[in-house]
C-alpha cells in the first residue's frame, strides 16, 4: 500500500458549507499517516468474504425488506411545488433523486425527543431485515480484521476504547456501536463530534452508474475516490469533511455508503 503523509494546508471551508464537485486525488490503496502515526487507510476494492457480505447487504438494503427513512432532496421539493405532482410519483417518473437512510445497532439517548436513554434500532425488530443486519455484522467483523492487519495499533486502541466506553449490549462488532447506510446522500462539511475520540469509522461504498459521492477533507486537500467496493477507514471526529454531489449517469444510478462508527454516548450506562 502507498504511504500518504497527511500535511495540513490552509483553507477557508467552514462547517455547514456545501461540498462541491472536486476531483479525487487519492485513487490507490493507501495508508494515511499524520506526524508519523498511521491514522487510517483506503482500499480501492475489497475482496473475499467482506465483498460477499457487502453485496448481500447492499442488495437487501435496496429491497423492500429493510425499512428506511426517505429524505426529500431539493430537486424533488422544487418539482413538487412547480408541478403539483406528488413526490412519490415524481420519483417513479424518474424526475428526481431518491435519498434513503437506515441505522442499525445502537441509538444514543435523545432527551429532546423525550427518550433520555439509549436503545437498539427498531430495524432489529423487523423480521424481513434480519438478512441485512446479519450481513452487516459479518461485514463489520471482516472490516475489523483488515484494521487489525493493516493498522494494528489502531485496532488495539479502539478495541480498548470500546471496552471502556460501551456496554456489551450497545456494541456493534468489537470496534463500533452502530451502522448507517446512506443511499444517494451527499453531505455538507461536518465533523463527527459524537464519536469516541481517537477511533475510526469504516465507509464501504457501493455504486452503479453514478459519479461523485467522494469524501473531501480540506485540512489535507485530500479527496478519496470512493469507487464501487472501496473501503475507507478514517477518524471522522478529527477533521471536517464533506461528500461531493452524487450524479446519476443513467437510469437507476446510485451511490450507497455502508458505514460503521463508534459513538461516545454510552459510557454512563456501563454497570
Amino acid at each position: 500500500m502507498k504511504r500518504i503523509d497527511l500535511i495540513k494546508v490552509k483553507h477557508e471551508t467552514k462547517i455547514g458549507s456545501k461540498c462541491i464537485n472536486i476531483e479525487p486525488n487519492i485513487l490507490e490503496d493507501s495508508i494515511f499517516y499524520e506526524d508519523g502515526v498511521p491514522i487510517g487507510f483506503f482500499i480501492k476494492e475489497i475482496s473475499g468474504k467482506l465483498k460477499q457480505y457487502i453485496e448481500i447487504a447492499n442488495k437487501e438494503f435496496k429491497s423492500n425488506n429493510v425499512p428506511k427513512t426517505n429524505l426529500d432532496r431539493s430537486d424533488i421539493v422544487k418539482k413538487n411545488k412547480e408541478t403539483g405532482i406528488s413526490r412519490g410519483k415524481l420519483l417513479k417518473m424518474g424526475l428526481g433523486t431518491r435519498q434513503l437512510s437506515c441505522i442499525i445497532g445502537s441509538i444514543p439517548p435523545k432527551p429532546h425527543m423525550r427518550r433520555p436513554y439509549p436503545t437498539i434500532s427498531s430495524v432489529h425488530n423487523v423480521p424481513t431485515a434480519k438478512t441485512f443486519i446479519k450481513a452487516m455484522l459479518l461485514a463489520c467483523k471482516e472490516a475489523e480484521q483488515l484494521i487489525k492487519e493493516i493498522i494494528p495499533e489502531q485496532y488495539e486502541f479502539q478495541k480498548q476504547a470500546i471496552i471502556e466506553n460501551v456496554p456489551k449490549e450497545y456494541r456493534f462488532g468489537q470496534l463500533f456501536t452502530s451502522s448507517i447506510s446512506n443511499y444517494n446522500i451527499p453531505a455538507p462539511f461536518h465533523r463527527d463530534t459524537g464519536n469516541i475520540k481517537g477511533c475510526v469509522n469504516v465507509i464501504i461504498t457501493k455504486r452503479r452508474n453514478a459519479t461523485g459521492g467522494n469524501l473531501n477533507v480540506p485540512d489535507y486537500d485530500a479527496t478519496i475516490n470512493q469507487s464501487d467496493n472501496s473501503m475507507l477507514v478514517y477518524p471522522a471526529w478529527k477533521n471536517i469533511h464533506g461528500v461531493t454531489p452524487i450524479n446519476e449517469t443513467s437510469e437507476n444510478g446510485y451511490r450507497n455508503s455502508l458505514i460503521f462508527y463508534p459513538l461516545a454516548a454510552f459510557k454512563k450506562y456501563i454497570k
